[in-house]
């Protein structure tokens, strides 16, 4: 694609989730997507600045829930509110494509459309560009469904995994220097535990799936209507209306009997044919506390957290605070510790142990501690 940008190329970024494990920071007013965790912007406008080389302006669209469009102007200034799609409630990720998808085939018929998460960081842009603009093209020729995964460096229990087939060529003129295969699927795996995780690891065949998807507009609606029917029909009620002043009630009307599923469950598992395309651009879904260290680690002082005057450690050992403005945190004798401080919330926890920050928000869920949510 190079220097051109297709008018039939569309991106479509997800961004309803709330991402509980990085609570405290993390709230249902403030979700992930919208905090600027590295003082270089938010993970939203991050996003949408990464892929507007590849996709016209116009072209990109966001889908949301009611509290992500207010949200929206925040983190994004002027951005067109008809380029803006509102899920009446959360369905997971299958619904929510299947939305965006009539919306955009009404737009057009011979859209090619990226799917990206709102709240995943990427250390290397034009590395993830080159193997997103390869995925186009193959996604246009080849009228399947790709995916991008990442080549995995440990045995990661908090990520899905893609298991490769036969190796195929990339007849493709701008790769040229690019380090990235392209590989038919031959499965997909949920969260594994660690036994399993280490297996995936020594077979070589598995590689991270990032949740960065692909295809032509006919090809997601072909898979749709094999493999959840009942959602394609649905779809079609939907298609119809856009545009009338029946849209919002049909919509709402939908969204009340569709029961969550991700797109991953629901089509991609049983999808035929699925290439993957595997590269390296510092991806990571900033899932836990212990990967936004990690990163902070590699990068300047996560945005907030003050200078040592304001921080005192005595024998302590990789450690890392966060904390609000004019607060002074002292720690003493402790290893091996995240601490995550807000003006009303404290989280305390050992590295390595952060992904279960999830347990702790259900439970002031199931407590009915809205307050801090």
């Amino acid at each position: 694609m190079g220097n051109g940008v297709s008018k039939h190329v569309y991106a479509l970024i997800m961004a309803g989730g709330i991402g509980k494990q990085l609570w405290p920071v993390s709230r249902r007013k403030i979700p992930k997507q919208f905090l600027d965790l590295f003082d270089e912007g938010t993970m939203i406008a991050r996003t949408v600045q990464r892929i507007s080389g590849t996709v016209n302006e116009d072209n990109i669209i966001i889908i949301t829930n009611e509290a992500g469009r207010r949200q929206i102007a925040a983190s994004l200034g002027k951005f067109s509110p008809e380029n803006i799609i509102v899920e009446p409630s959360s369905r997971n990720t299958a619904p929510c494509i299947a939305l965006a998808t009539a919306h955009i085939k009404k737009r057009d018929p011979d859209a090619v459309t990226i799917v990206l998460p709102a709240d995943h960081l990427v250390l290397d842009d034009q590395a993830f560009i080159n193997i997103v603009e390869a995925g186009i093209e193959i996604a246009s020729a080849k009228k399947g469904l790709v995916t991008i995964g990442i080549k995995p460096d440990r045995p990661e229990t908090d990520y899905g995994y893609i298991q490769v087939d036969e190796q195929l060529s990339i007849p493709l003129a701008f790769t040229a220097g690019c380090d990235f295969l392209l590989f038919r699927v031959k499965a997909f795996a949920e969260k594994p535990d660690v036994t399993t995780a280490v297996e995936f690891i020594e077979s070589r065949d598995f590689y991270w799936n990032s949740g960065v998807f692909i295809w032509h507009i006919d090809a997601i609606s072909r898979e749709f209507e094999r493999s959840m029917p009942d959602l394609y029909k649905d779809l079609l009620t939907i298609y119809e209306t856009l545009g009338t002043e029946k849209e919002q009630k049909v919509i709402e009307d939908v969204y009340s009997w569709i029961h969550p599923i991700s797109i991953d469950y629901g089509i991609m598992e049983k999808a035929d044919p699925v290439f993957v395309l595997t590269g390296e651009f510092g991806w990571t879904d900033l899932g836990s506390w212990d990967e936004v260290v990690k990163v902070a680690g590699r990068r300047s002082l996560i945005a907030e957290e003050l200078p040592d005057d304001r921080l005192v450690q005595i024998d302590c050992e990789n450690v890392f605070v966060r904390k609000p403005v004019g607060k002074v945190v002292c720690t003493i004798g402790i290893r091996d510790v995240i601490i995550i401080e807000t003006d009303d919330a404290l989280l305390i926890c050992n590295k390595g142990e952060s992904q279960r920050v999830g347990e702790a928000v259900d439970i002031l869920r199931r407590d009915e501690l809205d307050e801090y949510l």
